[in-house]
Formats: C-alpha cells, structure tokens, sequence
C-alpha cells in the first residue's frame, strides 16, 4: 500500500483467489462519510482504529474496537467517522455460499457482534487474505468465521425482534426491475407504467420501503459492479461505460462519493490482485 499522508484517505482493496470472497478492502478515512448505498455482498467488518456510526434500516448502530459488524446485502446503510481523526477498518465482502439471504432479517436486527473469539479470528483471517501462497490457511480461516457468524444469525433468527423490515410489494417489484436493468437503467415514467403506479407513489413507496431512492439504490448497483471491474484490472475508461455510466467524470463523481476515493486511486494506489 503507498505511504499514508497526513489528512488523505487511503485505500487498498484486491480480489483473493479465495471461493466466497468479493473483495478485501481495507481503507483509513480521516474525515469521510458514506452516504446511503448498498451492496450486493455481506460486508464483514471490523474498526482498527477510531469509530464508525452508520444507520441500518433506520437504526443508529456503532462499531466500538472490539465490535464485529456484519451488514446485510440489499439493505442500505451509510456511515460517518464517530471520534475525531476519522477511522481505519478492515472489509471482507462475502457472497451468500457463506451466508444466505434468508440470514439478512436475523442481520438487519443486530448488525454489531460483541465477541472477541470472533473478532480475533477476522482478523487472523485478513493476515491471511493479505499474503499470496496462503490461501487455503485463508480458506479455512473463512470456514471457522462464517461458522461463528452463522451460530449469531441463527440463534437471533430464532428469537426475531418484534419489529419487521418493511417490504412492500411495489417497492420489491421496484427493486427487481432495477436490478434487472443495472447497466442499462429505466426512466421513472416507464418503471411506472411497468408496475402500474403513478411516478411520484413510485418513488415514495420504494423510499418507504428501504430508506433509499430509488436512483441511490441504483448508483449503489452501478458503482459496485465498477469496483469489480476495477480489480480486475480494467481502466475507469472501460469500466464506465459498461456499468452504466455516462462517461469517466460521470463514474469518477459517484465512485468518489460512495467509495471515498477516485476510481484511479482505487485501481492504481492500492488495487492489487492474486496472480
């Protein structure tokens, strides 16, 4: 990783040749904040150094040092610095041959694991993601984790909170539709007359349903297909148009917001990848 600087955002994030995991991204901010997003992946997380606070399904949640957050996929969520200086945090992106979707509710309600065992073994298990040659230690590191991670979701799965994250119909129709159009995209007037609602119930109903308009969700989609693109080694150039965007200014503006760094830094300054 390049040489820190005073006051700058550093990031360093690569693809392991290691099944069920998206990506390593490990990332200091001094002062940068998220604003609402999602991702198609478990995001496993764990805060080195200083503190996040980051709302999840309309909840205020917060990652002390010895926390072990696990954020579901599809939920949106943001995130800000909590103590002066910002925060330095580790991110494994996993798919669901780890966890399954039926697992995001027990998530939703407790995103923040208190439980140094597990928070030892992520840890041990980033060592292991960072060096090449290692990758069945890394393999079996990820076992052990997301046996533990799956003991937490279960035994909340088995005792639900009382709340329940709403979901209503149009707004999963919504959600489907942009999911099914990504790259493409697809005007509000025709998602409305797609799903048979009027643009502005459209627009209120998804919002309703998933804290997010319905345009974020969809840059979230974009700027998360960028990233894989970007690790695997193609130009912001290439990438952009293929993800959906306008052009490389047009990436450039919604990587840097959602990522905290241009696509350039992501791919160039930290990016690596497994040979």
């Amino acid at each position: 990783m390049a040489a820190e600087r005073a006051g700058q955002a550093e990031v360093s994030a690569w693809r392991p040749r290691v099944p069920g995991v998206v990506e390593v991204f490990h990332a200091h901010f001094p002062a940068y904040s998220y604003p609402m997003h999602v991702h198609d992946a478990w995001t496993l997380l764990i805060v080195d150094d200083g503190a996040v606070r980051y709302d999840l399904d309309r909840h205020e949640h917060g990652t002390p040092h010895d926390t072990v957050s696990l954020l579901p996929p599809h939920v949106p969520h943001n995130g800000s610095p909590a103590v002066p200086g910002g925060f330095r945090k580790r991110v494994v992106y996993l798919d669901s041959s780890h966890l399954g979707e039926e697992l995001i509710g027990a998530a939703v309600d407790g995103p923040d694991l208190r439980d140094p065992v597990l928070r030892r073994r992520v840890g041990r298990l980033h060592s292991a993601l960072g060096r090449r040659g290692d990758e069945l230690e890394a393999e079996s590191r990820l076992a052990l984790v997301g046996e533990r991670l799956r003991d937490h979701l279960l035994r909340r799965a088995a005792h639900p909170a009382q709340r329940q994250r709403p979901d209503p119909a149009l707004a999963r129709r919504l959600r489907e539709l942009l999911d099914a159009r990504v790259v493409d995209g697809v005007p509000l007037e025709e998602a409305a007359r797609l799903l048979h609602a009027h643009p502005a119930h459209l627009v209120r109903a998804f919002s309703g349903a998933y804290g997010i308009a319905p345009h974020q969700y969809l840059m979230s989609r974009r700027v998360g297909r960028a990233r894989r693109l970007l690790l695997d080694g193609l130009p912001p150039g290439e990438v952009a148009p293929v993800t959906g965007f306008y052009d490389q200014a047009h990436l450039t503006r919604h990587f840097k917001k959602l990522v905290g760094v241009t696509p350039g830094r992501y791919r160039g300054r930290g990016a690596r990848r497994a040979p």
